[in-house]
């Protein structure tokens, strides 16, 4: 149940604070006055899409809030998934800021949330009927998901949706095959050069950055053969005096002889012929380096030439190795896979044959739920249709077989017979503005018999509605918010004087700036509201006379 509704910066609407009671409420006043935002301001907070024109001219941003008090288990199923811990009051609150540079600012008892999960939350939680809803009404592409509704086949639809989707899968995977011959030969031909050119190259994986490094040793060569030569010559002098090596050794050897009258001494001696062998080794490293580095121009040639290749291939099939040779696994796979098409073929159509017998088996329990559901359906409307003054119309559900596809075998469309003698025809042929708010009326009665929503919001239901329809239009709105809270948008003084609160929503100007004004109605207030409804500029004792008989009767009634 919507408990509480907050709205600031939206439209004409500064600031509003609107308290919904259980049962029927009712909103009217003037045309413009702010009835319509006070619905988009729901839409908003329920996830619906908005737009920046929404928000208050002169203003930064907009915001509403909503406090719902529902513990269905759906909600208590959705706030687990968004890892919402649900309150021990039942309480939810609801919270949408936008800004102008396109900003939303979602959140679910206070836990941020996105744009979608609050979509996902408000559809469990609001049923909103409005003039799209009689366009879906009239859109035969949608007759199918009402009457799922009154099935109740979420499972069967679960378990036939399921196999459709395994049996579509496997279709588009026999249509890759069955390719005409002169591709799939095109395909072969062009698999195998690709195969055959990286099986030439012989890749190993790391060959690239030991190559790499190999390429940048020879360019600087000349570099480190200078610097290992001169390293060497230090260690190994020729020019008589003697390296570092020969020092070191010539070193030690002096202080043997003191070595046995002295401790320490003996201690540095070994020390420097230690350090001695240590330089001895790394010449002979230095040395090695320096015979490592005895290659010629075709050794360049060879590493530059291999590197090339290995680019060439990485410009086709990958960046790395890695990359290269898993492309070489993809091409002799899709390659093997051409060669024995025609098994393959052979064995996906016996499977696509078999998913497609299951769908059917399962499109079939499908349809059986919803012809049932349709006979339930098209008595249940006309029942209803007949108390909202509209005796003479049959309403029906014609289910006929179509095609499988995503929806089953089921082409579901709602029909009507006007009046009396008249063949039924398609709805969105023949029915009128005043018999489509009827119609939507009676299917959203026993829609809400089924579902577990528990409230539902009706904006302008009396749209081209008079007279006596009207009051019976305003008796079922009644009975429906005995089970469920019903929140009215409204022009008729026959549905207003049903309401248990009455919500009058005016505007005033102050300071250049158009302001909504909301107050609940007392007994006295209401009937000068409905006697306004009714009568227009100037209110006569006699109209308030009129809307008093009318709201008493209407208390009597309920």
């Amino acid at each position: 149940m919507l408990s509480n509704l907050q709205i600031e910066n939206i439209a004409i609407i500064k600031k509003a604070v609107i308290d919904f009671k259980d049962g029927f409420n009712v909103m009217t006043g003037e045309t413009g006055a702010g009835k319509s935002i006070i619905i988009d301001s729901l839409n908003a907070v329920l996830g619906e899409r908005t737009s920046r024109e929404l928000i208050r001219t002169n203003c930064d941003y907009a915001a509403v809030s909503a406090l719902f008090y529902d513990s269905t288990q759906e909600i208590k199923n959705i706030l687990g998934e968004f890892d919402i811990e649900p309150e021990e009051d039942s309480s939810l609150l609801i919270t949408r800021k936008m800004t102008c540079d396109g900003k939303n600012i979602c959140k679910v008892n206070g836990i941020g949330v996105t744009v979608s999960m609050l979509k996902r939350l408000g559809s469990a939680l609001v049923n909103i009927h409005g003039q799209s809803d009689s366009q879906l009404l009239l859109n035969p592409e949608y007759h199918c998901s009402f009457i799922d509704s009154v099935a109740e086949n979420s499972e069967v639809f679960r378990k036939f949706t399921e196999s459709y989707n395994e049996y579509a899968a496997a279709v588009q995977e026999l249509e890759k095959l069955n390719v005409d011959e002169s591709e799939k030969a095109r395909r072969y031909e062009m698999l195998s050069y690709q195969i055959d050119e990286i099986e030439k190259a012989n890749i190993t994986v790391g060959e690239w950055d030991g190559l790499r490094r190999r390429q940048e040793l020879f360019r600087n060569a000349e570099k480190l053969c200078s610097a290992l030569n001169a390293s060497y010559s230090c260690l190994n002098s020729d020019d008589g005096n003697g390296g570092a090596v020969e020092l070191c050794f010539s070193a030690s050897g002096k202080l043997n002889h003191a070595a046995e009258l002295s401790e320490e001494i003996d201690d540095v001696s070994k020390r420097l012929e230690s350090c001695a062998y240590t330089l001895s080794d790394l010449s002979d490293e230095i040395r090695k380096m320096l015979d490592g580095f005895d290659f010629d121009e075709a050794d360049i040639n060879s590493v530059e030439e291999r590197l090339e290749v290995l680019y060439e291939l990485s410009k086709k099939y990958g960046k790395t190795e890695e990359e290269i040779l898993a492309y070489y696994d993809s091409a002799l796979e899709q390659r093997n896979a051409i060669e024995n098409s025609d098994e393959i073929k052979n064995k996906l159509e016996k499977k696509v044959k078999e998913l497609y017998a299951t769908a059917c088996e399962n499109a079939l329990e499908l349809s059986h739920t919803r012809k049932k559901a349709g006979e339930f359906f098209s008595e249940s409307v006309c029942r209803e249709l007949k108390f909202l003054d509209m005796p003479a119309v049959k309403f029906f559900v014609d289910i006929k077989e179509c095609k499988l596809c995503e929806n089953g075998i089921d082409d579901v469309e709602f029909f009507l017979s006007a009046n009396v003698g008249e063949d039924a025809k398609p709805l969105h042929k023949i029915a009128s503005g005043g018999e489509l708010s009827r119609i939507m009326l009676a299917i959203k009665s026993v829609l809400a018999e089924k579902d577990n929503i528990s409230t539902l919001i009706f904006d302008e239901i009396d749209t081209g509605v008079s007279g006596s329809a009207a009051q019976k239009i305003a008796i079922k709105l009644k009975e429906v918010s005995k089970t469920h809270q019903v929140i009215c948008v409204t022009h008729l003084a026959q549905i207003a004087s049903y309401a248990d609160e009455h919500m009058l929503i005016s505007k005033s100007e102050e300071n250049g700036q158009t302001y909504t004004h909301l107050e609940s109605l007392g007994f006295e207030e209401r009937k000068r509201e409905l006697a306004r409804i009714m009568g227009g500029m100037e209110i006569t004792d006699l109209m308030l006379e009129n809307a008093e008989q009318m709201l008493k009767n209407a208390q009597n009634q309920a």
